[in-house]
């Protein structure tokens, strides 16, 4: 929850039990109560709402920012297979096709003055 261990939750509460005192505790515990449930009904609401605006069948997976990731993105981009096979290109509509051949030890990549 949050990110709080269980033992971080009981120091928390401990604390709020000495500042707030045991008078004011039921009325601040019930406000966060009440404050938790309006932001689980307004995540539910908004959910359904763009549930219905898109659609029935939402792939919710497509609409995570978390894939966007640029940590992500790279770690991916790193780890992709680039066998000759896997790295061919398809280009326009000529289909033309390129691949991908590793450098040896020592060779230079290859370089293109004219190049923007």
């Amino acid at each position: 929850m949050f990110g709080i261990d269980s033992e971080k939750l009981v120091i928390l509460a401990i604390i709020a039990v000495v500042v707030l005192g045991p008078q004011r505790l039921p009325e601040y515990s019930r406000t966060l109560a009440k404050w938790a449930r309006a932001a689980r009904d307004y995540a539910k609401n908004a959910q359904s709402q763009l549930s219905e605006e898109l659609g029935e069948e939402v792939d919710w997976r497509k609409l995570d920012p978390r894939q966007y990731d640029p940590r992500r993105i790279i770690r991916e981009a790193l780890l992709e297979d680039l066998t000759p096979e896997a790295a061919t290109l398809q280009v326009g509509e000529a289909a033309s096709v390129k691949t991908v051949t590793k450098l040896q030890a020592g060779e230079s990549a290859p370089f293109d003055p004219e190049a923007t």
